[in-house]
């Protein structure tokens, strides 16, 4: 299925308002609330980091109110375990930790642990309708993506979402243009029951992130269930194997072709923007070195980068209790919040007894 597109003139208003908080951030920042999170599937790589944790560690810096979820409960809308999740919930946060997410500016915590967020379901779901709900694209995707049944969670997944967002009176939330319908979706719902109870929830916008997208080390989407991922928590050497395993072709002389040459280009592309070079330019370097010269400048490029990080995350790790205090704290904090504004929509639907 291909990535779904919202027509052009709602990606171009989105884009537009956008650009214009870009521009307000810096003078305003206290004036947005952005709310962000990951499933714990497994480890963090990184995809995740170049995509949404240098945005999060640039907001949180602004001095924007930053939030991060740790969507526990959106791990069974398309799996049938929950083995490995404390494992994962506790290695993400060591990785934020080590990424320069800084829990005394930003709030780290987890849906199961916070009820009064996930109460807000169901005056939610009283908003929407089930066509709005079949039409979410990212919801097709994921489902199609997994082989498994729609289940009612994931088919609530958007919702849930808006629930993560507007417990926090959430403003912005940092996306890709593929999930700009979640967004919308999150709009409706606080204007809907702002118009129908009385004002409770922020207008919400998508601040629409220019990453570009990076590849697995085959050229496919980066997934750890393709073991094409470089994860934050692999130590050099294990990046170095991971690096010369990888699939390039039998031409020798190196060139940038996405298209025709997926896996010598998805290396070229991790190079460029460990490095902050162009890709084109790595790879007239390399010329004729072939594979094994560009697969030694892409570890040497990796490694380097994340030294300093790996070295954080390992001293980070020997500290279990810490991490579990972070996340203590975070979530006492995010039922503080919750319970505050349950109590507003309660009292909006008269329904203080």
């Amino acid at each position: 299925m291909g990535v779904f597109m919202p027509n052009e003139g709602s990606y171009e208003a989105a884009l537009r308002r956008s650009n214009e908080i870009q521009a307000d951030l810096p003078e305003h920042p206290g004036n947005y609330t952005m709310l962000t999170g990951d499933r714990p599937t497994g480890r963090l790589h990184l995809g995740h980091y170049f995509g949404t944790i240098v945005e999060r560690v640039r907001l949180q810096n602004l001095g924007v109110h930053t939030n991060v979820i740790i969507a526990d409960y959106q791990v069974i809308t398309d799996r049938d375990t929950t083995e490995h999740i404390a494992d994962n919930v506790y290695n993400m946060v060591v990785d934020y930790l080590a990424c320069g997410i800084d829990p005394e500016k930003t709030m780290i915590f987890t849906h199961s642990a916070i009820p009064a967020l996930n109460q807000l379901m169901l005056p939610f779901l009283s908003l929407v309708t089930e066509a709005e709900l079949l039409r979410n694209p990212t919801v097709k995707a994921e489902q199609e993506a997994s082989g498994h049944a729609l289940t009612g969670l994931l088919l609530t997944y958007p919702v849930h979402q808006a629930c993560d967002i507007l417990f926090c009176k959430g403003n912005i939330v940092p996306v890709g243009r593929d999930q700009l319908p979640h967004i919308e979706l999150t709009g409706k719902i606080a204007r809907r029951f702002n118009e129908r109870y009385g004002k409770v929830f922020p207008e919400v916008s998508g601040l629409l992130t220019s990453t570009p997208l990076i590849p697995g080390l085959d050229g496919r989407k980066m997934s750890k269930s393709y073991g094409n991922a470089i994860s934050l928590s692999m130590t050099a050497e294990e990046t170095a194997r991971l690096i010369k395993k990888s699939k390039t072709d039998s031409e020798r002389m190196i060139t940038f072709d996405p298209e025709m040459r997926p896996g010598v280009s998805a290396l070229l592309t991790t190079a460029a923007i460990c490095t902050g070079r162009d890709p084109k330019g790595i790879a007239d370097e390399i010329g004729m070195g072939g594979g094994g010269a560009l697969k030694a400048y892409v570890t040497e490029a990796v490694n380097s980068y994340f030294a300093p990080i790996r070295e954080k995350r390992a001293e980070i790790a020997e500290r279990p209790d810490y991490v579990r205090e972070v996340l203590h704290e975070g979530n006492r904090r995010a039922n503080e919040i919750a319970n505050a504004t349950l109590d507003e929509v309660r009292s909006a639907m008269g329904m203080v007894y």
